[in-house]
C-alpha cells in the first residue's frame, strides 16, 4: 500500500504533464493556423481535436455558413464578410495574451455537413461561442441572436466581449467607392455647368431645390448613411418560414430592402402633404398656377377639394403603413392607425 500511493502519484504527474504539452500542442497550433487568414477553417479531424475535447484553456467563437453559390443562403455571405472583419481586428489590435485566449473559426456546410450534422443544425448562418469548460454535447454553446443584435462586426465584437471578455477594436478595410463615385458626381456636375453657363436660369427653380432638398431628406431618414457604414444584406430568409423578410425585427439592425420602403413612405406622406397645402392656396387664389410656374402641380388640373381629399388619404393610408413598420420593429409599442 505504502509504495501504491507513491506510484500513483507519479503517474497522476505524468498525466497531467502530458495533458499540458497536448494543451500548449494545442494553443501553438491555432496561432501557427490564425497567423495566416485570421481564422481556423475547420473540417472534422480539427473541429475534434480543437473544440470538442479538453485541455482548453481558450474561448472558440465558431461561425456555421453556407457559402456556395448552390445554397440559397444571400446572408451568409455579408454575414461572413462582418464575421472576418472581427477576426481580423482581433488578429492585429489584440495584445499577445487575448489573442491566446480567443480564435475564430469557420465551418462551412459545403467543407465539413458531418459538423453541421453533429451539431443539429438546418440554418444559416449560426454564431457559436464555446468557453473553456464547454466539452462534447453535455452543454449547448452560446449562440448570438442575430434577429435581435444583428451581425455587423460592431454587434459581434460586443457579443465576443460579453461573453470572453476580450475587448476588440474593429476596424473596417478602407472603401474607396464613395470618394469615387462623388469625384465622377462633382465632375459631372460641374461640366454640365461649363456647358450650361450661358443659361444658368434653372439654378434658380424653387421646385428642383425643393425636390432635392426633400430626396436628401428622405435618404437620410430612412437609414441610408447607416446601411453606408454597417453594409447590411438586401433582405434575408426568416430561419422558420423560410420565407423573404424585407424589414429587420429587431430594432438594432436594418436590411436594406426596409430603407428603400421606409424612404418611400416618407415620400408618399410628404406628397400628400404637398397636394393639401396646394388645394390650400387653390382655394384662396384661383389663379395661382398661372401666376406660380414653379408650382410642383403647376401643370396638373385637378380641383381643389379633390386635391385636397386626395392628399389626406395619401397621409392617413401611407402614415399608417409607416406606422405598422414601426410596431414591428418596436415590440409593445402600444399606437397604430387603420392597419396593425
Amino acid at each position: 500500500m505504502r509504495t501504491l500511493v507513491p506510484f500513483l502519484l507519479v503517474l497522476l504527474a505524468v498525466y497531467r504533464s502530458a495533458a499540458q504539452q497536448t494543451l500548449d500542442e494545442k494553443v501553438q497550433n491555432l496561432i501557427d493556423l490564425t497567423s495566416r487568414t485570421s481564422v481556423v477553417k475547420f473540417n472534422m479531424d480539427k473541429w475534434k481535436n480543437l473544440v470538442r475535447m479538453q485541455p482548453r484553456n481558450y474561448s472558440m467563437v465558431v461561425m456555421f455558413t453556407a457559402l456556395s453559390p448552390g445554397v440559397n443562403c444571400p446572408i451568409c455571405k455579408p454575414a461572413y464578410e462582418e464575421f472576418m472583419i472581427v477576426a481580423n481586428s482581433h488578429r492585429y489590435t489584440s495584445s499577445e495574451s487575448d489573442r491566446r485566449k480567443v480564435f475564430f473559426g469557420i465551418v462551412d456546410y459545403e467543407d465539413a455537413p458531418q459538423i453541421f450534422q453533429q451539431m443539429n443544425l438546418n440554418t444559416a448562418p449560426i454564431l457559436y461561442h464555446f468557453g473553456q469548460k464547454h466539452q462534447g454535447s453535455k452543454k449547448k454553446p452560446e449562440q448570438m441572436d442575430f434577429q435581435r443584435q444583428g451581425f455587423d462586426a460592431d454587434a459581434i465584437g460586443r457579443f465576443v466581449a460579453d461573453q470572453t471578455e476580450v475587448h476588440i477594436r474593429v476596424i473596417r478595410p478602407p472603401n474607396y467607392t464613395a470618394p469615387v463615385v462623388i469625384a465622377l458626381f462633382v465632375s459631372l456636375l460641374l461640366g454640365m455647368l461649363y456647358l450650361k453657363r450661358n443659361s444658368l436660369d434653372f439654378l434658380l427653380n424653387r421646385t428642383m431645390w425643393g425636390c432635392v432638398c426633400l430626396a436628401i431628406t428622405f435618404i437620410f431618414m430612412s437609414g441610408q448613411m447607416w446601411n453606408h457604414i454597417r453594409g447590411p444584406p438586401f433582405m434575408i430568409n426568416n430561419p422558420q418560414t423560410k420565407e423573404p423578410s424585407f424589414i429587420h425585427g429587431s430594432t438594432q439592425f436594418q436590411l436594406i430592402a426596409e430603407t428603400y420602403i421606409v424612404a418611400v413612405l416618407y415620400g408618399l406622406i410628404a406628397l400628400g402633404f404637398i397636394f393639401v397645402n396646394e388645394a390650400a392656396d387653390m382655394t384662396k387664389d384661383k389663379k395661382k398656377k398661372e401666376k406660380n410656374p414653379n408650382s410642383i402641380l403647376s401643370l396638373i388640373s385637378v380641383p381643389a377639394n379633390t386635391l385636397a381629399i386626395i392628399g389626406l388619404v395619401f397621409i392617413c393610408i401611407f402614415f399608417s403603413f409607416l406606422l405598422s413598420v414601426f410596431r414591428s420593429k418596436y415590440r409593445g409599442y402600444p399606437y397604430s392607425f387603420l392597419f396593425a
